[in-house]
């Protein structure tokens, strides 16, 4: 009980410990190398500007519209990616036909579409909540698309030996064996859908985190600039903290979730 106890406490104690020794180095460093606060601020003006930047109203109206874009983003590439995972799945044909231009579309940078979907979509949220749709949907396609696949051909015997009708075989036996996979595809999906999010404010936008991002460039304010990223890895984490939350909740079954329920427990 003692070992199990200590292991449970383990993280919380070593991940602020972490973070204290990377703040004392961090500080160490600028303080010694000389480096000019405008290219590598301390992190006592970082905190101290952080804290006036959650002060001001702009910041979280700036927080909410880039939460928007993403959330909109991520459920936009979460229903297409996963009904194209499935039908990609199941028609292997289709896949081999269809997979020459889903690689393309992966590998032409993003960015370079954006003042494409600026022109297309104007500056609002709808060019940001593309691009992250964009970004989010090929990882959740993928994973779903394997999910499928991953059922034997011997599973589907067995039910059809049992005279299960294609509801029950759908519910007991091929939801269950894709769903793990749909959520490791969530996992990433939500991640990218966030930086597509603040690549398109960054590149086209006029509100929003990455706009606040580009705008502490623009005045050179280095300690507003790393507050902002705080602020961003902030948000990337309470969103794929929710979605791993989630995950728990609809596959507690899942070895990737109760084993590390048997490491924190």
């Amino acid at each position: 009980m003692s070992r199990n106890r200590t292991r449970k406490l383990l993280p919380w104690i070593s991940t602020p410990l972490i973070l204290v020794a990377a703040f004392v180095i961090w500080d160490v460093f600028v303080r010694l190398s000389g480096v000019p606060n405008v290219v590598l601020p301390p992190p006592g003006d970082v905190m101290a500007s952080l804290t006036s930047v959650l002060a001001a109203e702009d910041t979280w109206y700036h927080a909410y519209v880039t939460t928007t874009e993403t959330v909109g983003g991520f459920l936009i590439a979460l229903v297409v990616g996963v009904t194209a995972g499935v039908v990609l799945g199941k028609v292997a044909w289709l896949e081999l036909s269809l997979r020459p231009l889903v690689v393309a579309s992966q590998v032409l940078p993003k960015v370079a579409l954006i003042p494409l979907f600026v022109v297309w979509f104007g500056f609002g949220m709808t060019s940001k909540v593309v691009i992250s749709a964009m970004l989010a949907f090929f990882p959740i396609m993928l994973n779903v698309q394997l999910g499928v696949r991953s059922v034997e051909s011997g599973q589907r015997e067995v039910m059809r030996s049992l005279n299960a009708t294609r509801w029950q075989t759908f519910r007991h036996l091929e939801l269950k064996s894709t769903m793990p996979y749909v959520f490791a595809g969530m996992e990433v999906g939500i991640v990218l859908a966030i930086i597509g999010a603040i690549v398109g404010e960054y590149l086209g936008g006029s509100e929003g985190l990455g706009y606040m991002l580009v705008s502490t460039l623009n005045n050179l304010d280095a300690p507003a600039m790393f507050a902002t990223t705080v602020l961003l890895s902030a948000l990337g984490l309470l969103l794929y903290f929710l979605v791993n939350g989630l995950k728990r909740f609809v596959i507690p079954w899942h070895e990737s979730v109760y084993i590390q329920q048997d490491v924190n427990a």
